[in-house]
C-alpha cells in the first residue's frame, strides 16, 4: 500500500512535465533540444546518440552525411611490456627519487605510454549517404526527450535516427529519397599508402601504428558487413541492413565484439538481419522512447537562467546516453570515439585521477543510481586484477587501483605520480560509499561498500610509515597533476590530496564497520585515523598542495582541494576554523590566474562555490563553462573555444568529465545532503526568486521536490524509499513548520533542524 502511495505521489509531481513533453510532436523542437541550420562538419561536433554500449555521431564529412559508429568495448588490450619488468615497484621509484635519478623512472614508465599506440580504445566504422539525393539542409535537431536525431532537407527529404535505448542497434529512416538511395560502410584506415605518423596522445596517434591488417567488407543485397581483426584474437564486426518501400529507406546497424559474441552468441550481421526482418522502426522507437520518458521522469529542474538550465538538461541526456548498469564505465569519450583516422585523445582510456570520478558525480542527486551501478559493477568485477597490481607494485595486501586503466582494469602507465598513484582506490571507494548513502541499501553496505573501503584501509595501513614525530605518512606522495611528471611532482611529506583520501578512508571504514557492529574493526580504523597529521596550510591559512608547497601557479586540477569537495572532510558546516580555511582557499584561487585551467576546472569550481553557499559565484563560474568550453553540440572541449582569456588552453580534445561535473554543480546549488541534513536551495543566486526541482535524491534514500516562488520556499515534498529519519534544515527559518503526513494526521515542528521519521513508501509535505 505504501509503495502504491509513493508511486501516486511521484506520478502527480511529473504529470505537468510529462504532459508538456508528450504533447509535442516528434518534429516539434523542445526548449532544450539542439537545432542547427547547417550540418556539423567535424566528428566532435556531431549529433550524439548512444545507449552506454554503442554510440553514433551524425555529421557531414567531405559533403557526405556520415554516421560515426562506436562500441564501448572495442579495445586493443596488448599489455604494456614495461609494466612487467623488475623495476615495476613503488620501492624502486622511491629509490630513484632519493637518488635524484628520476629520468630513469620517466623512461621506464612515462615515455612508453606516449610512444606506444596501445593499449587503447579503437574506433568502429561509419555509414555514409550520397548527398546528391538530399540536397540542401533545412534543419537538423537532437530531441532530448526522445533521444532521436531529425533532419530535413529543402527538397523534402527527411532523416530520423536513434540508438535503441535497450538493444545494441541503431535505427535510421529516410523518407522522400530515390529508389537507389542506400548507405555505404566506411572502415577505419588501419592500412593506407602513407607512412603512419607518430602524433601525441592528446591529438591521437595514427591508426596504422596498431599494425592491423585491414578488415574485410562483404556486400550483399541490402546488407553490408565489416569484420576487423585486432590484437590477440580480438575481433569486431559492424553491419548494416536496410529495406526500401517506395521513397522510404529504413535501416538498422549494429557493432559486436569478441566480448559480446562470446557472451550472447550474436554477431552484428545476424542481429541487423533479424531486426530488419522482424522489427519495424516505429515499434522499436516506441520501446526506445518509453525508456527515455522514464529516464527524464527521474528528476527535473526549473531555474531562471536559460543557459544553465539548458546545459543541465543536455548533460542529463548525455549521461543517459553513456551510462547503464551492464556496460563499461564512462571513459574519456565514452561511446563517441574519434572518427578522424586516429586513436582518440589520451587513447580513450579510463583515467581515475579525476575523469571517471567526476563523470558519475551527477548520478546521485539526479536520481540515476541504476545507471551509476555500471561503474561500481566494473570496479567490483576487476578487484582481483587490482589486488594483483597492489601486490606487484606496492608490495602490500589490501587493494589500490591504477590511475589509468584498460577496459579490463590493467595499468597502462603514463605519468606515474597519477597513473600509479598511491590513493586512487580510495577516491574510487567514495563512489561505493555514496551509493550506500543515497540508496540506503544495507545489503550493498555489507557486501560491497565496506569490503571495498576496508581493502583500501588495509593497503594504506601497510604502505604508510611513521615519521620522527610519530605521525603516519606515505613513503612518497603526489597531487594530480601538479608539476606534471617531473621529480617535483613527488612529495616526501603527504600531500593534501593524498592526506584527504587517507583520512576519508579511515574515517569511513570506522563509520561503516560500526554500522555493521564490527566494533573492533571500527576502533582500529579510528585509532589509525588519529595517527595522521592535519592538513597543510600556507601562511594565509589556505590549503597548500603539500607541506611547504603553496598553490601559487595556475593549474587545471584542484587535487589539493578534494578534502573539501567532493570528500567533505573539510566542510562549511563544521564552523569557524574550517569556514576560514575555505574562505582563504577560495581567495587564493580567485587571486590567481585561470591561465592553465580547463573546462572541468570551472565545473569543479562551481561545485566548490556551491559547497561554500556562494550562489552568485557558482552560477557565474558554471556559465563560463557552458559558454566558453563547450562545442556547439555541448561536448566539453577542455580549451577556451572563444579565446576570451578564460584559459590559455584553446585546443579542443573532447572529454566528458567536465560536462557531468557541471551538472553536479547545478544540483549542489539546489539541494545538499552530504552532512546528513537536507538543505534546500543552499547556493542559488540572490536574483533567482523563482526556482524548483522534482525528485532530486538526498542521502538516506529521500526523494525531494521543492519550489521557491517570489523568493520564498512555497512547496516541499519528501518521499522515503527505505524509511528512516529525515533531517532537514527548516525551510521556514524561525517559524513553525506544518507537516502533512501521508500515513497519519498532520502536525507541526519548530527548530533550525527538523527530524522526521518517515516510513518506507510514505511522503511528507512541509508548509509554513
Amino acid at each position: 500500500m505504501r509503495k502504491t502511495k509513493l508511486c501516486i505521489v511521484l506520478t502527480l509531481f511529473f504529470v505537468l512535465f510529462l504532459h508538456a513533453q508528450q504533447g509535442r510532436s516528434e518534429t516539434e523542437n523542445g526548449p532544450y533540444d539542439l537545432t542547427f541550420k547547417q550540418m556539423p562538419t567535424t566528428w566532435d561536433e556531431g549529433i550524439p546518440l548512444g545507449n552506454g554500449m554503442i554510440g553514433e555521431l551524425v555529421w557531414q564529412k567531405d559533403g557526405k552525411l556520415r554516421f560515426s559508429l562506436d562500441r564501448a568495448d572495442l579495445w586493443d588490450l596488448r599489455p604494456m611490456e614495461n609494466l612487467s619488468k623488475p623495476e615495476f615497484s613503488f620501492k624502486w621509484v622511491q629509490q630513484q627519487v632519493e637518488d635524484n635519478n628520476y629520468k630513469a623512472v620517466q623512461q621506464m614508465f612515462d615515455v612508453p605510454y606516449d610512444r606506444a599506440p596501445a593499449p587503447s580504445k579503437i574506433p568502429g566504422a561509419a555509414l555514409e549517404f550520397d548527398p546528391v539525393a538530399l540536397g540542401e539542409l533545412q534543419e537538423i535537431t537532437l530531441s532530448l526527450q526522445s533521444a532521436i536525431c531529425n533532419a530535413t532537407w529543402k527538397n523534402g527529404a527527411k532523416l530520423e535516427s536513434f540508438v535503441h535505448a535497450t538493444q545494441p542497434v541503431g535505427w535510421f529512416r529516410f523518407t522522400n529519397v530515390p529508389a537507389s538511395f542506400s548507405p555505404e560502410l566506411v572502415v577505419p584506415p588501419y592500412r593506407k599508402d602513407s607512412t603512419a605518423g607518430a602524433d601525441s596522445p592528446v591529438t591521437g596517434q595514427d591508426l596504422q601504428r596498431l599494425g592491423y591488417e585491414q578488415g574485410k567488407v562483404s556486400k550483399e543485397e541490402n546488407r553490408i558487413v565489416y569484420r576487423q581483426k585486432g590484437w590477440g584474437g580480438f575481433e569486431y564486426e559492424v553491419a548494416v541492413a536496410w529495406k526500401q518501400s517506395g521513397k522510404t529507406v529504413t535501416g538498422v546497424w549494429s557493432v559486436s565484439s569478441t566480448f559480446s559474441e562470446e557472451k550472447d552468441g550474436k554477431k552484428a550481421s545476424g542481429l541487423v538481419s533479424e531486426c530488419i526482418k522482424y522489427e519495424t522502426f516505429d515499434k522499436a522507437f516506441k520501446v526506445h522512447s518509453d525508456w527515455w520518458r522514464t529516464f527524464h521522469s527521474k528528476s527535473s529542474i526549473s531555474i531562471p537562467d536559460p543557459v544553465l538550465e539548458k546545459q543541465w538538461y543536455l548533460e542529463q541526456y548525455k549521461f543517459g546516453s553513456v551510462a547503464r548498469a551492464d556496460v563499461p564505465p564512462i571513459s574519456l569519450q565514452a561511446v563517441w570515439t574519434a572518427d578522424n583516422g586516429k586513436l582518440p585523445p589520451w587513447k580513450g582510456d579510463f583515467h581515475h585521477d579525476l575523469n571517471t570520478q567526476l563523470s558519475y558525480w551527477p548520478a546521485y542527486s539526479a536520481n540515476h543510481l541504476d545507471l551509476e551501478e555500471g561503474f561500481l559493477n566494473w570496479l567490483w568485477d576487476n578487484r582481483e586484477t587490482f589486488k594483483k597490481y597492489t601486490r606487484d607494485y606496492f608490495g602490500t595486501d589490501g587493494m589500490n587501483v591504477p590511475g589509468v586503466t584498460t577496459l579490463t582494469g590493467e595499468p597502462m602507465g603514463g605519468w606515474i605520480q597519477y597513473s600509479l598513484g598511491p590513493t586512487v582506490g580510495c577516491w574510487l571507494g567514495q563512489h561505493f560509499y555514496l551509493h550506500w548513502k543515497y540508496s540506503g541499501d544495507e545489503q550493498f553496505l555489507r557486501e560491497k561498500a565496506y569490503p571495498w573501503i576496508k581493502d583500501a584501509a588495509v593497503y594504506l595501513e601497510q604502505l604508510s610509515v611513521k615519521n620522527a614525530a610519530g605521525k603516519r605518512q606515505l613513503p612518497l606522495s603526489s597531487s594530480p597533476e601538479m608539476f606534471d611528471n617531473s621529480i617535483k611532482a613527488w612529495f616526501k611529506q603527504t600531500s593534501n590530496f593524498d592526506l584527504a583520501l587517507v583520512r576519508w578512508t579511515f574515517e569511513k571504514a570506522s563509520e561503516l564497520a560500526g554500522l555493521l557492529n564490527l566494533n573492533e574493526e571500527a576502533a582500529k580504523w579510528k585509532a589509525i585515523l588519529a595517527e595522521w597529521p592535519d592538513f597543510a596550510l600556507d601562511d594565509s591559512g589556505a590549503l597548500e598542495i603539500a607541506p611547504g608547497v603553496a598553490y601559487t601557479n595556475s593549474h587545471r586540477h584542484f587535487s589539493h582541494l578534494v578534502g573539501w569537495h567532493p570528500l567533505g572532510v573539510i566542510d562549511w558546516s563544521n564552523g569557524g576554523k574550517e569556514q576560514e580555511i575555505i574562505r582563504k582557499t577560495l581567495k587564493t584561487l580567485e587571486n590567481g590566474s585561470p591561465d592553465y585551467w580547463v573546462g572541468y576546472s570551472y565545473s569543479w569550481l562551481g561545485n566548490l562555490y556551491a559547497r561554500a553557499f556562494m550562489g552568485d559565484e557558482a552560477a557565474r563560474t558554471l556559465r563560463i563553462f557552458a559558454e566558453h568550453f563547450c562545442l556547439p553540440n555541448s561536448f566539453h572541449a577542455n580549451g577556451d573555444q572563444t579565446k576570451q582569456g578564460f584559459s590559455k588552453f584553446t585546443y579542443r580534445p573532447f572529454t566528458l568529465e567536465g560536462n557531468f561535473a557541471f551538472a553536479a554543480g547545478i544540483q549542489e546549488m539546489l539541494l545538499q545532503s552530504h552532512t546528513g541534513i537536507i538543505v534546500l536551495f543552499p547556493a542559488i543566486p540572490n536574483d533567482w526568486q523563482n526556482a524548483s526541482f522534482n525528485t532530486l535524491r538526498a542521502q538516506g534514500g529521500f526523494l525531494v521536490t521543492a519550489q521557491k516562488a517570489n523568493g520564498k520556499i512555497a512547496k516541499v515534498s519528501i518521499a522515503s524509499e527505505k524509511g528512516g529519519v529525515c533531517k532537514i534544515s527548516n525551510p521556514f527559518p524561525g517559524k513553525t513548520c506544518r507537516v502533512k503526513y501521508s500515513w497519519k494526521e498532520s502536525g507541526s515542528l519548530t527548530g533550525d533542524t527538523l527530524s522526521i521519521e518517515v516510513p518506507a513508501g510514505e511522503t511528507i509535505e512541509l508548509m509554513e
